[in-house]
């Protein structure tokens, strides 16, 4: 059974593939290139707009069903540093067009050299090249101005996917700095089950499934000063880890 299960994934995976492809310049790659002129934040709301329609006919095409809950806690003419788990490579996609609003994810600059796709994927992101602390710090200045435009800035604070058997892996310091400087209110989102869809550990596989966005209560930063980093990373830390946690 598991090895015809891998065979199926694989063939599943190329009918993904070619679906992505099709989906994406049908729908997204001619308006972006289009809209390249318009400035922010129009320009990223009609992405995001264009990217909602994308997946809401790509993702049950290859058989993915997501549900989201928690929209209530988005407040009107709120912004938030949203921050995410990541398990694989569907987190994105889904994180993206998932969050209520206009909305940047901050991304690795490897994905945006990609031909054709590189174009979208730079519209809907703040690129970072992890290697280079003049990218690193030209980026977290670039997030500041995200959330200046009153646009939500999606921060995947473990840094990297989570590859291990834990529901989380450390935090990195980034998304907590930058809510604590900006004062915009942290809205924990928790993805549930993309690593069965598309796992970590794995090359070229694809499996149909559920998968589960939660967005969670916001947590005011205000009182919380830079010295008081750690135990804001803490507090969201643990109220994800719990949450994950009595999912399973």
């Amino acid at each position: 059974m598991n090895v015809f299960k891998s065979i199926a994934a694989r063939v599943w995976a190329l009918w993904a593939v070619v679906l992505f492809a099709v989906t994406m310049f049908l729908i997204v790659l001619i308006p972006a290139l289009a809209t390249g002129g318009v400035r922010e934040p129009l320009r990223t709301r009609w992405f995001i707009q264009m990217s909602r329609l994308w997946m809401k006919i790509y993702l049950p095409l290859i058989g993915v069903r997501l549900t989201i809950t928690g929209l209530d806690h988005f407040r009107p003419n709120q912004n938030y540093v949203v921050v995410c788990n990541h398990n694989s490579f569907m987190d994105v996609p889904v994180t993206s067009t998932g969050i209520p609003g206009t909305n940047k994810t901050i991304a690795k600059i490897e994905m945006s050299r990609i031909p054709v796709f590189g174009l979208i994927y730079k519209r809907g992101s703040v690129l970072v090249d992890r290697k280079s602390d003049e990218s690193r710090s030209k980026s977290y200045t670039a997030m500041k101005d995200v959330l200046q435009l009153g646009i939500h800035m999606c921060i995947y604070p473990e840094g990297t996917r989570n590859k291990t058997n834990q529901p989380l892996k450390d935090f990195k310091d980034g998304a907590f700095k930058l809510a604590i400087e900006t004062g915009k209110p942290i809205m924990p989102g928790v993805l549930l089950n993309t690593r069965n869809i598309i796992p970590a550990d794995k090359t070229f596989y694809c499996w149909p499934g559920k998968v589960e966005m939660h967005f969670l209560e916001p947590i005011d930063v205000s009182s919380y000063s830079l010295e008081e980093l750690k135990a804001l990373k803490g507090k969201v830390y643990r109220i994800m880890w719990d949450h994950i946690e009595s999912c399973r």
